[in-house]
């Protein structure tokens, strides 16, 4: 049996309609398409239902009810919706029926913020060709839109992974859209506004998921940073089209490039893993030299603050590797080129010290004196060749003093245990005197080269040691590093020898006392100072102790030098007033006087020839540190005397205080002291200081300056601005006299007694004496090896060696006790009044000598 239905027929122009989607011209009735509209399935119904007849009056809101509804009821029909959807978007894209392309559009995004089923993925994929079809069109409208759009996807927490999924195309197109160049400006902006947000929502999109690594594979990096840096740099002109950096300005963000872009950018660099840094990085550094932002580089230092800013603080060291590497590659460019990047490696730094730096600290430093150098080194060949220019050397000279900068601050912002690390590293690559060669080790640069790197290490490592607080005098002045500094100190630069001061001024001073000690001067009250001021410990004694006649020494001949200039004299005395708040006890108070009144014999003897101005400086010199001395210690008779002195200088000799010598005019032609009352005098220095309780025995004794084992090595020098050969009596009497002069060598001895008076012994050098003075060094090198081997064995040696060897020794110390009592009971030792012997039954006495006897060792003497 058959059953017929009856089906209502439907108008033709709505059949007509809804089957093509557009308007006919003409339509004819027919009884046929109405009958199999009606059949047609119920999801193409619900999507065209919700076109209206007028795109004009935008989506028909109570069938996108219906459409939703029936979407989130049967959401396995989500594929077939989006796949019609699309079908109908792509014919109007072609047929430029744009008003249904943007209801189409924002019925999709209902659609996906309305359904959240395990179905949805399919759906997505017909979303994503719709949005790729809009990206592709060369319409700005549809290109806005559809960047629109897959923000709002982007924006979906999606309940279910996607492994197929890939945004290749998207990221290409969004930073295609970043470069717009069309030539209306308003639709310009739009356009790479909404690239930039196509990219914001590509990486939101992407990073949360942790099957979308692949964006931040470097094919993908390439293009999405250098598209928010092009956005993200701003001109001052930015109507001008020809300038592709120049973009509209506006108070809303959100319509403003670079400041989208710099908020993108900032996203995406804090979502970066450890692993991705470099990916992420590298293409910062290729945009800005492309581009040639390095000079002026004001837009790299804003970059790079802003990644520092925005990454982790454990990622800190991966930028700063990255920079280092970067001018590695760059090092010979031009010297503004590397300027600009060292000056973003300081800003860099300076934000990284603040936090985690990794294990990048040495890296640093190592980079950074090796481009020191060869700054030096192209400053050098820049003067010798015939095409040099001053400009040239002059940016050289930024770039040195940039790299000194950022040494400096990086330094300075380490923790203290840090900062010993670096400052014995930065003078571990100055050249200094060798002590094989006795010589400067000037084979790259030459002697000049080799003295400006000197000066550029020292001014790095002034700079370092800036604000450092050592714990104990020991840990700021380790031997390693103190001896090679004052080797240093000897040389024929007054430059050099006034960086080396102001580094030790800088270890030395521990209670912040520098900056009221600034000028050479007689200070009327040094209390108004308000100096601080510990007690010495047992570790500033110990130290001055061992290396406090080095100091001295090197303070002496550091005054004797002819070529020093009023700020040598000024760090001398300001040397010598921080070793006597931070080191004096009563022992090294008695020696500071004893070096006063030796540099004063020095101008006033004047066995160097040292010019008028340098023995008016002198004196000058060891008037101001008595003056503050007397009144550190607080000796009544003491200070009399002084105050006594510095009084009869300013009405009789006015160029022996400080005030007067920085004139440099009004100097005696001759300098005849006949009168003693001018002068510092030991006897009564001597009688003002014993009554304080002073041992004032070894006031008696002139200081001489006495060469330690090290600074034999380093006693070679050459004319100014080279080395000089100089020998240990040059140290003491006369660098102009000549190694192989015969010396005297003076010894101090000073007895326990308080009478008993000093003694010089004179030893002449000859070739026994040093052939002797060479084996008595490796004597005693061996036998201080053999202690080191003997402390290091009882260290390290497990405890059943130790234990076995010490049985051995005693058994053999056992074995010969009893080899010797053996002999001694079974061959009595023989008597002057004879042996008894028994022979035939008679008693025989034999009598032996005394001088025939044979005694022990131990019983001759």
């Amino acid at each position: 049996m058959r059953r017929y239905i009856q089906v209502p027929r439907a108008e033709p122009e709505q059949v007509y309609r809804f089957n093509t989607g557009w308007e006919p011209r003409s339509v004819l009735s027919c009884g046929v398409c109405g009958c199999c509209g009606a059949f047609r399935p119920r999801y193409k119904r619900l999507v065209d239902n919700i076109f209206p007849e007028d795109p004009k009056d935008g989506l028909v809101k109570a069938d996108m009810e219906k459409l939703t509804f029936y979407a989130v009821s049967a959401p396995d029909k989500l594929d077939r919706i989006g796949k019609y959807l699309a079908e109908r978007l792509s014919r109007d894209v072609v047929r430029h029926r744009y008003g249904y392309v943007f209801i189409a559009m924002e019925a999709l995004d209902q659609l996906l913020m309305a359904c959240h089923s395990q179905s949805i993925n399919l759906f997505v994929e017909s979303f994503l060709q719709m949005v790729a079809k809009l990206l592709e069109s060369g319409e700005p409208e549809l290109q806005i839109l559809g960047s629109n759009s897959f923000v709002k996807f982007a924006n979906i927490e999606e309940d279910t992974a996607s492994y197929h999924r890939r945004y290749d195309f998207f990221v290409s197109q969004f930073s295609a859209m970043c470069h717009s160049y069309i030539d209306d400006l308003e639709s310009r902006t739009k356009i790479r506004i909404a690239g930039i947000k196509g990219i914001q929502g590509v990486v939101r999109k992407t990073v949360n998921d942790e099957l979308q690594t692949i964006i931040w594979e470097p094919q993908h990096m390439d293009k999405i940073v250098p598209s928010l840096l092009f956005n993200m740099q701003k001109t001052e002109d930015p109507d001008s089209e020809n300038n592709p950096h120049s973009v509209s300005r506006s108070a809303d963000k959100d319509e403003d490039p670079a400041a989208l872009a710099e908020s993108c950018f900032r996203e995406l660099l804090g979502r970066a893993a450890y692993g991705n840094m470099n990916n992420a990085i590298r293409p910062v550094l290729v945009h800005l030299d492309n581009h040639q932002l390095w000079d002026p580089n004001a837009f790299a230092v804003s970059c790079f603050k802003i990644t520092m800013y925005s990454i982790q603080a454990q990622h800190s060291h991966h930028v700063i590797q990255q920079i280092l590497r970067h001018l590695d590659t760059h090092n010979k460019d031009s010297p503004r080129v590397r300027a600009g990047i060292v000056q973003v490696l300081l800003e860099t730094v300076a934000i990284a010290a603040k936090g985690s730096i990794g294990p990048t600290v040495l890296e640093v430093f190592n980079t950074l004196l090796k481009h020191l150098r060869l700054s030096v080194d192209f400053e050098l060949s820049n003067e010798r060749s015939s095409t040099g220019t001053l400009s040239t050397s002059n940016d050289e000279k930024v770039v040195q003093d940039t790299i000194i900068q950022t040494i400096g601050f990086f330094g300075s912002s380490l923790p203290d245990y840090q900062r010993s690390e670096i400052i014995m590293f930065i003078m571990g690559k100055v050249p200094t005197f060798d002590a094989g060669s006795h010589a400067l080790d000037s084979s790259h640069s030459g002697e000049r080269g080799t003295r400006t790197i000197q000066i550029m290490l020292l001014r790095s490592l002034l700079m370092v040691t800036s604000g450092y607080k050592a714990k104990s005098i020991t840990a700021a002045l380790p031997s390693p590093f103190l001896e090679p500094i004052l080797s240093v100190s000897l040389m024929e630069d007054s430059e050099l020898r006034q960086l080396v001061l102001h580094i030790l001024h800088s270890l030395i001073d521990r209670h912040e006392n520098k900056a009221k000690l600034k000028g050479m001067r007689i200070i009327p009250d040094v209390s108004a100072l308000k100096i601080k001021r510990d007690k010495s410990s047992k570790q500033d004694i110990s130290f001055m102790k061992k290396q406090g006649q080095q100091l001295y020494r090197h303070i002496y001949m550091g005054c004797k030098e002819d070529d020093n200039e009023q700020k040598n004299f000024e760090s001398l005395f300001v040397a010598l007033l921080l070793i006597t708040i931070e080191l004096a006890n009563d022992e090294v108070i008695i020696d500071l006087i004893r070096l006063a009144l030796g540099i004063q014999d020095l101008a006033v003897s004047n066995e160097d020839n040292l010019p008028m101005y340098n023995r008016c400086a002198i004196l000058a010199l060891v008037a101001a540190y008595l003056n503050f001395l007397s009144q550190m210690i607080a000796v009544p008779a003491f200070c009399q005397h002084v105050n006594k002195v510095i009084e009869v200088r300013s009405k009789e000799a006015p160029y022996f205080l400080p005030e007067y010598i920085r004139e440099k005019y009004g100097l005696p032609k001759t300098l005849e002291i006949q009168d003693k009352s001018c002068l510092f005098l030991q006897n009564k220095i001597a009688d003002a200081l014993s009554g304080s309780g002073y041992n004032v025995d070894r006031l008696s004794v002139p200081y001489v300056p006495q060469p330690t084992v090290h600074n034999q090595h380093f006693t070679s020098r050459k004319p100014r601005h080279k080395c000089r050969r100089k020998s240990r009596d040059e140290d003491r009497i006369s660098r102009r006299k000549s190694i192989v002069d015969t010396v005297s060598i003076q010894v101090d001895l000073l007895g326990v007694s308080v009478q008993q008076d000093k003694t010089k012994m004179v030893e002449e050098i000859t070739f026994e004496t040093l052939k002797k003075a060479i084996d008595g060094q490796n004597l005693e090198e061996q036998e201080r090896e053999k202690r080191r081997q003997v402390i290091e064995k009882f260290q390290k040696a497990p405890f059943e060696e130790i234990a076995a060897q010490c049985e051995s020794k005693s058994n053999l110390l056992h074995d010969k006790l009893a080899e010797i009592f053996e002999l001694t009971i079974s061959r009595p030792p023989p008597s002057p009044s004879g042996s008894m012997s028994v022979a035939a039954g008679h008693v025989q006495y034999h009598s032996i000598p005394v001088y025939e006897m044979k005694f022990p060792d131990l019983c001759v003497y």
